[in-house]
């Protein structure tokens, strides 16, 4: 009975495992970052067919879909840092930037070497059983796309001024495995120490 008790001791340390409990609400942490980032990159050096200085009302009204109020604030950041001004409503501005997504979402590719993940039917109702995927090695890249374009007209007339073409930005996070255990390359977000002042940034 003692060497049962040691064997099975030792069985269950070969065998323990460990899991973690995500909260789903629609986006995980991961998408939700892939998704920022890609609308940062997208407006990365924004500018109009305006001089500086120029007072901007930026319309959201046909810009929507989840992510949309970062991708919004991104834009106007972008027009803040390119040295325009935001007016708060379409009286007060000399121009209006009508915004709108051709794309906001994410994109994910996954590589196996070996045999994926199956399911199998086995009788003629169509129960299936699931066989684990058996590979030497894999990758998965998940990438946030964004794609924004829109056009300018003049406040007071509605004459227009000039179109912008499609801002593209892509963020990728790719992660590998390696005989379905050692993995690497899965980005970690996580709090680093800053210097006063180092967290901002003047226009």
């Amino acid at each position: 009975m003692r060497h049962l008790a040691l064997v099975s001791t030792a069985a269950l340390a070969l065998s323990a495992c460990a899991s973690t409990t995500e909260t789903y609400i629609g986006r995980t942490a991961t998408e939700q970052l892939l998704m920022a980032r890609a609308s940062d990159k997208a407006v990365e050096g924004l500018s109009l067919p305006l001089p500086t200085a120029a007072s901007i009302f930026v319309d959201e009204s046909y810009f929507q879909g989840e992510g949309s109020r970062y991708a919004i604030s991104a834009i106007r950041a972008a027009l803040s840092d390119a040295g325009y001004r935001l007016a708060r409503n379409k009286d007060e501005s000399d121009a209006v930037f009508e915004i709108r997504p051709g794309a906001l979402s994410l994109e994910q590719m996954r590589r196996v070497f070996g045999l994926p993940e199956m399911r199998i039917p086995i009788n003629e109702t169509l129960n299936v059983v699931s066989l684990p995927e058996l590979s030497v090695y894999s990758n998965r890249d998940r990438v946030g796309v964004a794609e924004f374009s829109g056009f300018l007209y003049e406040a007071k007339t509605g004459a227009p001024l000039g179109a912008v073409l499609p801002m593209i930005g892509e963020y990728r996070i790719r992660s590998h495995k390696l005989l379905m255990i050692v993995s690497w390359g899965q980005q970690q977000a996580q709090p680093g120490r800053r210097d006063p002042g180092s967290s901002w940034t003047e226009f």
